[in-house]
């Protein structure tokens, strides 16, 4: 199947689940994971209609970025965001969607205020409790929002999670459903620069398990792209 194809296909499925739990499809966004996939490629995608591009890794950004391939959609960084890596990805990417520990919101901060800047970020939650993982576990969320509240030129915009891996998608939904409840928890909270606007969670083989729970942003790259060639 082509990319536009895939992404027709990616969108029904999309659709039947919303429309299944009850929900709006349009509040739902289809963020294509563009990681390992040239600018051509990245290009079929957006003309076929994905809502947003992200990346997992700071070179390939600024190599596709100077190509024009993200011409026409927001980009977000989707990956694991190295502290060395900060100041090159504040200001370009739109959202940073895995800001994992209070040093590495603070680093933003500072890097964006410098920079006269308001820098968009996601809270990682390491929902699984996975010691391989980084992230903020569930309890702590509120108090790191908290914290994030005090940072200048930063505005966190949700959560994002990447639960455990699972042999079938529906065992992904008690994560999923976990998330949902902290998301709505913390949704309650004022504070000027916290804004819970995106729940980030679900990719290629669970999203539609997690738009069921609540997600409204999700990423999908073998699903548009095909299998990755590493």
């Amino acid at each position: 199947m082509t990319i536009a194809e895939n992404v027709a296909l990616v969108r029904e499925n999309m659709d039947r689940a919303a429309l299944a739990a009850g929900r709006d499809p349009k509040e739902i966004l289809l963020l294509a994971a563009t990681k390992m996939n040239d600018a051509d490629r990245v290009r079929q995608a957006i003309a076929a209609g994905v809502d947003l591009c992200g990346e997992n890794r700071v070179q390939e950004m600024l190599e596709k970025q100077a190509q024009g391939a993200y011409a026409g959609v927001p980009l977000h960084f989707i990956g694991h965001l190295q502290k060395n890596k900060v100041k090159q990805v504040v200001g370009l990417a739109e959202l940073i969607h895995g800001t994992d520990s209070l040093e590495l919101l603070s680093l933003i901060s500072r890097v964006a205020q410098a920079r006269g800047l308001t820098q968009d970020v996601l809270l990682e939650v390491n929902i699984g409790g996975e010691s391989a993982k980084s992230g903020f576990a569930p309890e702590e969320v509120p108090e790191a929002l908290a914290r994030a509240a005090a940072l200048p030129a930063l505005r966190v915009r949700g959560l994002m999670a990447i639960p455990p891996v699972c042999a079938a998608p529906e065992e992904n939904r008690p994560f999923f459903l976990r998330m949902q409840q902290l998301f709505i928890d913390n949704s309650e909270k004022k504070y000027d620069n916290i804004r819970m606007d995106f729940l980030s969670m679900g990719m290629s083989g669970d999203y539609t398990e997690a738009i069921a729970c609540g997600a409204n942003l999700v990423r999908v790259g073998s699903g548009i792209f095909g299998p990755r060639q590493y």
